[in-house]
Parts: C-alpha cells; sequence; structure tokens
C-alpha cells in the first residue's frame, strides 16, 4: 500500500500544479496534463504491470460497452449542464472556465491528446492500478468509494465545483463500470472518446 499512497500523493502534486489559482498560470496547461499522464501511466506499470495488463482484453462486446458509455455519460453531462445552470448561478462561468482551457489552442493537437495519452493514462491509473489494488484490502464497494473519492479531490485545489462534481461523477460512472466488466480496454475506450466529444467535437456549453 506505501507504493499506492506514494502514487496518489505524486496526483495530487501534478492536479495541483496544473489547477491551483496560485500554479496554473505559471503552466502551459495540456503540457503540464500530456506530462502528468506519462508520469501516472509510468507509476502504474512500475508498480502494478502485471495486474494492469491482465486486466486488458480484447473483446467487440467490450469494445461496443465502450463506445455506447462514452455517449451515456456525455447525455448525463449534458442534462447536468442543464440543470446546474438553472440550479446554480455560478454554473455557467465555472463550466466556461473548464472550456477555456482549450483556448488558444489547436484542436487537433488536443484532441489526439486526449484520444490517446490523457484518457488512457487516466484509466489505468485510477481503476487499473488505484481502485483494482484498493480491492485487494477493501470491499468492492469500498474499493469503489475510495477510489472515486480520491479522484474528485485530486481536482479540489482547482477551487471550481462544477469541475469537481463533475470528477465525481464521472469517477462514479467509471468505478461501476470497472467494477463490473473488470476490462480497462472497455474503460480507455469509454474514457477516450468522451474526453474528445465533451471537449472538442460536441462541447455541452
Amino acid at each position: 500500500m506505501k507504493k499506492l499512497v506514494i502514487s496518489i500523493i505524486v496526483a495530487f502534486v501534478l492536479w495541483t500544479v496544473m489547477f491551483s489559482p496560485w500554479t496554473k498560470e505559471y503552466v502551459h496547461f495540456w503540457t503540464a496534463m500530456s506530462v502528468s499522464a506519462v508520469v501516472l501511466i509510468s507509476l502504474s506499470f512500475i508498480f502494478y504491470g502485471k495486474e494492469i495488463k491482465q486486466s486488458i482484453w480484447w473483446s467487440w462486446k467490450d469494445v461496443g460497452i465502450g463506445v455506447l458509455s462514452a455517449v451515456v455519460l456525455w447525455g448525463i453531462f449534458w442534462l447536468g449542464n442543464y440543470f446546474s445552470t438553472l440550479l446554480f448561478p455560478f454554473a455557467e462561468s465555472q463550466i466556461g472556465g473548464i472550456y477555456n482551457m482549450k483556448s488558444g489552442e489547436n484542436y487537433w493537437v488536443v484532441g489526439l491528446l486526449l484520444l490517446f495519452v490523457i484518457g488512457p493514462a487516466e484509466e489505468i491509473f485510477w481503476r487499473g492500478y488505484v481502485q483494482q489494488r484498493l480491492s485487494k484490502r477493501f470491499s468492492i464497494v469500498g474499493s469503489m468509494v475510495l477510489a472515486t473519492a480520491v479522484y474528485t479531490l485530486v481536482h479540489i485545489a482547482s477551487f471550481n465545483f462544477m469541475l469537481i462534481m463533475a470528477a465525481m461523477v464521472c469517477g462514479v460512472f467509471w468505478s461501476l463500470m470497472y467494477s463490473w466488466k473488470k476490462n480497462l480496454l472497455l474503460l480507455i475506450i469509454s474514457h477516450a472518446l468522451w474526453d474528445v466529444a465533451v471537449f472538442i467535437l460536441f462541447p455541452i456549453a
């Protein structure tokens, strides 16, 4: 567990540098996010590589579920955006702040990073390493709750309520899917496609 705790602390530091109002102005977000993804995926394979590799296999059915789940999650966020802007006066500006992270960027570059680097790395780390490792010590529900809590809390340095809630929703969604299918390929497809859809192809705001 010591290696897992160290890995999570590293994730907290990386996400704080990217999102904290005191540090984010000094880093290029997409470069920092890509470097963070490489660091986390490296830690995952160094500390838990064998188990992660065993959690990835090809199945047309799971590929289809991955694609469909990305569509479902996009729909959940579309509804969430609609209702949150009705309920919270700050929602629109905070969601706009999230989308401002791609302002001035080459959308092709951002899309490719999300599809092939950031999305896959996050699933390998958060579900393949963190949640799977926690499941060896805690119950299925307990590991899901803990993994989702940590995934949510690493975004807290942003002080953006909508981003933190978005992370929680994604954490619950993908934790449930991992507990159900145990196939990381499905999660990688789901996360990567959802990232590209919600940020680039079909933004909700």
